[in-house]
């Protein structure tokens, strides 16, 4: 049965959506002008009149809001508010220099919880569940956006953050949790570990994961549901647009429904800017509609999608669909002139099931000549084999990722359980090249 949050918006005609689109995109273009002067300043060297626009098209006339602009603007320049109205401060990690820092109002908070509860329900979870929150707290937004989410429908949160996997475990065999929360590659060390304690993750009582914060493959979420005997969902975020919360899979896994009532999206051709038309493959592009602190205007996500604005076949929401992140505009590699994402490397080892999902990217530059070294772990019953089934295994499993990426590569096949493993984000690639 499909239920919803908010199912009057949720479902509302596509013309609804657009015009309740087009009146918040007129006021936040009002807001930011009157009170960001980084918003001020842009509009007047663009020669923009916001006050003129009159429809969604003209959206593309407007400036793009980049990362380097909020670490630029480090720590509160770009905050819509005085630092008196904001009650919670959030920041990215992981990057290099500057962190990017968001705040939220009050009213910024209940939308948070509102989008994450519509999420939540989106992926059919309900107040009766005991949600296993593994997302870290603190100052990324996974945890408390999950917890936000809970708190709104009434559902059990348990707050036991990321890491501590053999705790994890123990609470979720003793607290009987249904749901549960964290990124792809914690989902599948948690697995492994749950074997090596002699727990089979396929029998405790987790029905649902809520999995994101790193793009995965079809061929890694087959995998997560094989382990764990659970439907695996997606879930799309970002701390500069709010956190976890701004799409969602629903059950049917036909795409990710953006709450456009809140967050605007665009695809776009990464190198021109171009607006692309619905299904081109392109970087997506949000407007926060109704942020109080931290409203931003065509924020370029770096996050590689395709859109449609057709009807879901399965939960008959009508909001926008995105894709799974295909890979990202940062993470892309580009080796001798071929672009490669980490997710294209992924789709390929899992389909070989004598490789285990665990792989790294290792770039080396010899003689002005980029070299990439897949590094990836054999199962168990794999490692045992002699050594010429091992060779055999690189040689195909090189050749299938030179048959997809048209670029030759080399294989280093590595025992179960050598690459380190995250308790966040995986860490895919190594770069070594001194460029």
């Amino acid at each position: 049965m499909v239920n919803y949050f908010n199912r009057e918006i949720e479902t509302a005609p596509l013309k609804k959506i657009e015009e309740i689109q087009l009146e918040r995109l007129k006021n936040i273009l009002r807001y930011v002008n009157e009170k960001i002067p980084f918003y001020q300043k842009l509009f007047k060297e663009n020669n923009l009149n916001v006050e003129k626009l009159n429809s969604l098209d003209e959206l593309k006339n407007l400036p793009f809001t980049t990362k380097s602009v909020l670490r630029d603007n480090y720590p509160f320049n770009l905050f819509a508010i005085p630092l008196s109205e904001v009650v919670e401060i959030h920041a990215s990690s992981g990057t290099t220099g500057k962190l990017t820092v968001v705040g939220y109002t009050k009213n910024d908070i209940k939308l948070w919880s509102e989008v994450m509860a519509r999420s939540l329900v989106c992926a059919g979870v309900g107040k009766d569940d005991i949600i296993q929150n593994a997302y870290g707290y603190g100052l990324f937004t996974g945890g408390l956006g999950v917890h936000y989410g809970a708190l709104e429908i009434g559902a059990t949160v348990i707050p036991i953050s990321a890491g501590g996997t053999k705790r994890q475990l123990m609470i979720m065999q003793d607290f009987k949790s249904t749901v549960l929360t964290c990124t792809p590659s914690y989902s599948l060390y948690m697995a492994e570990e749950a074997k090596d304690m002699g727990i089979d993750p396929r029998k405790t009582t987790i029905r649902i994961g809520i999995l994101g914060a790193e793009p995965w493959s079809e061929g890694m979420r087959k995998q997560i549901e094989k382990e764990w005997n659970m439907l695996a969902l997606d879930i799309y975020g970002l701390s500069e647009i709010i956190g976890p919360g701004v799409a969602m899979e629903c059950e049917g896994k036909n795409g990710l429904h953006v709450w456009a009532d809140h967050f605007l999206p665009e695809v776009i051709n990464p190198e021109t800017g171009e607006v692309l038309e619905e299904g081109k493959e392109g970087e997506l592009v949000l407007t926060t509609l109704t942020k109080e602190a931290l409203p931003l205007i065509r924020y370029r996500t770096g996050d590689i999608v395709t859109m449609t604005k057709e009807e879901c076949p399965y939960c008959k929401r009508t909001m926008p669909r995105i894709s799974k992140i295909k890979g990202r505009i940062d993470d892309m590699l580009i080796i001798r002139g071929v672009n490669v994402f980490p997710s294209q490397i992924e789709t390929v080892l899992m389909k070989i099931p004598e490789v285990a999902p665990h792989y790294q990217l290792v770039v080396t530059r010899e003689k002005h000549l980029d070299k990439l070294e897949v590094r990836v772990e054999v199962t168990e019953e794999t490692f045992s084999d002699e050594v010429k089934k091992l060779e055999e295994l690189e040689k195909k499993v090189m050749d299938e990722i030179e048959s997809t990426l048209g670029l030759s590569v080399e294989v280093k096949l590595v025992e179960p359980k050598s690459i380190e493993r995250s308790m966040g984000k995986a860490k895919r690639v190594i770069d070594m090249r001194k460029i």
